[in-house]
């Protein structure tokens, strides 16, 4: 098996080791303890103390995810061809291009085109660990396509076109258009306080906090996770 059919394999197993973060179904196996010290303590690129501070991750859970993102991608690089391609997998029904190249910028905080195993723990240490406040914070930073600090009415919507897009074909085309864009008026207008034709970092958590709706619509995002 090439190398890159076992880096997706592991991505693939990592991905899994998420949704078990997620249900709170870990597995604490005293062979895969063993293997997890193992890896860590011979491959020490990866800071653990400082992700330990960094996130809300206990020590045997960044260890499990260190396993799955490393074992055979030692480079503990993800860029992003390989991150659409795992993501499909989860969406076979829809085309995930568009919204996991958005969810890919999100984690790439520094811009550099490559997902590291820090920053991947980082950002989900914010969506499955974080307050409401921080959660919603990450939630800006991925409408936020250009990373001007501003959300305007045209990136909400390529958001929005992009999650319909993923979560299926069932819907006609024309109704795939203008249901997207109807949410979007209608969540832009509550979030643009000032009405300057941009949303803010403050204005977005202000109204979703404020809004019961807003909070599930937008959360649509973690579901996906």
């Amino acid at each position: 098996m090439s190398r890159r059919r076992r880096c997706k394999r592991q991505l693939v197993k990592f991905i899994q080791h998420i949704h078990q973060l997620v249900t709170g179904t870990l597995n604490s196996d005293n062979e895969d303890e063993e293997q997890d010290r193992t890896v860590v303590r011979h491959r020490r690129p990866v800071d653990l103390e400082r992700l330990l501070n960094q996130s809300r991750f206990t020590k045997r859970e960044i260890q499990i995810l260190y396993r799955g993102f490393k074992s055979e991608c030692p480079s503990g690089l993800v860029n992003e061809d390989t991150f659409k391609t795992i993501y499909a997998q989860f969406f076979p029904g829809g085309d995930v291009s568009k919204y996991a190249h958005f969810l890919f910028s999100a984690f790439d905080t520094d811009q550099n085109g490559i997902v590291s195993f820090e920053e991947f723990v980082r950002g989900l240490s914010v969506l499955l660990r974080g307050s409401a406040e921080e959660k919603l914070c990450w939630a800006f930073n991925l409408y936020d396509l250009n990373k001007d600090g501003h959300i305007t009415k045209e990136e909400m919507l390529d958001v929005m076109k992009a999650i319909y897009d993923m979560m299926g074909k069932n819907i006609p085309p024309l109704l795939k258009e203008e249901i997207p864009r109807q949410h979007v008026e209608i969540f832009f207008q509550k979030m643009d306080q000032n009405q300057d034709g941009v949303v803010t970092v403050e204005e977005f958590i202000d109204a979703c906090q404020k809004d019961e709706n807003i909070m599930k619509s937008i959360g649509i995002f973690e579901n996906t996770i």
